[in-house]
């Protein structure tokens, strides 16, 4: 099925997320440490907690220190304990936001939450206002290019719940999060390598931003992913370059 223009608002966010790099390894940590505490330090038997470590992988993170977070999270070593929390608002022009955070203060956390919105045009809402917006799924986007029939064949066979060729050539391919680990490695061993993958909050549809409203929602957006507590920042806004 034939989706939106999404190419350059994915690349624009992985882009702003790599100029954070250095800050990366601080909100592994703490989905380690969740995962393994929540299920497990064992990531045969935790999804959560192998996605993570994948993740970790790949921003080199060093694996004495994946294995010394997952110890800590199973009592092997003291360490802190963080709670998970989500918060839901709207930003410019309505728009919705979904702010995930792991914390150990949540005082703290509601407040910087609830003062980065406010300063910067949007709102907090309650828990529910815009989350119905939202679909908890896999994702995995290949770039403009890639054969569409080459991924449909393979990730519906994996056991993929869709697959959308988006209006500039990309493809996205939308899994039940159950299912994500099996369909990405079954694309990968057919040499498909998506571009971005992971368990997400996909809006179901988007408010187009141009100009000072755009603006602004970026600036939004931008302090919401740089409080130190934020773990993810998902919202249905398309900013125009």
């Amino acid at each position: 099925m034939a989706g939106h223009s999404k190419w350059a608002n994915i690349q624009h966010r992985k882009g702003r997320q790599d100029e954070k790099r250095g800050r990366i390894w601080t909100r592994l940590t703490r989905e380690i440490i969740v995962a393994a505490r929540n299920g497990g330090g064992d990531p045969d038997m935790n999804p959560r907690l192998r996605l993570a470590i994948d993740k970790a992988k790949a921003a080199n993170m060093p694996a004495d220190n994946i294995k010394r977070n997952v110890d800590k999270a199973t009592g092997n070593l003291d360490g802190v304990t963080y709670e998970e929390i989500r918060y839901e608002g709207y930003g410019i022009a309505g728009a919705a936001i979904i702010v995930d955070t792991m914390t150990d203060n949540r005082v703290r956390t509601v407040a910087e939450v609830r003062h980065a919105f406010s300063k910067h045009g949007g709102n907090l809402g309650t828990d529910g206002s815009v989350a119905f917006q939202f679909k908890h799924c896999g994702q995995l986007v290949f770039a403009p290019g890639t054969s569409e029939d080459a991924v449909m064949e393979v990730a519906l066979e994996a056991g993929a719940e869709d697959v959308i060729t988006d209006d500039d050539g990309a493809i996205e391919v939308l899994t039940a999060p159950g299912d994500f680990e099996a369909v990405k490695n079954a694309l990968e061993a057919k040499g498909l390598k998506p571009e971005i993958a992971e368990v997400t909050m996909r809006a179901e549809n988007t408010v187009a931003l141009a100009g000072e409203d755009g603006a602004r929602m970026q600036k939004l957006l931008d302090i919401l992913e740089d409080l130190d507590d934020v773990q993810n920042v998902y919202h249905n806004a398309e900013i125009a370059e």
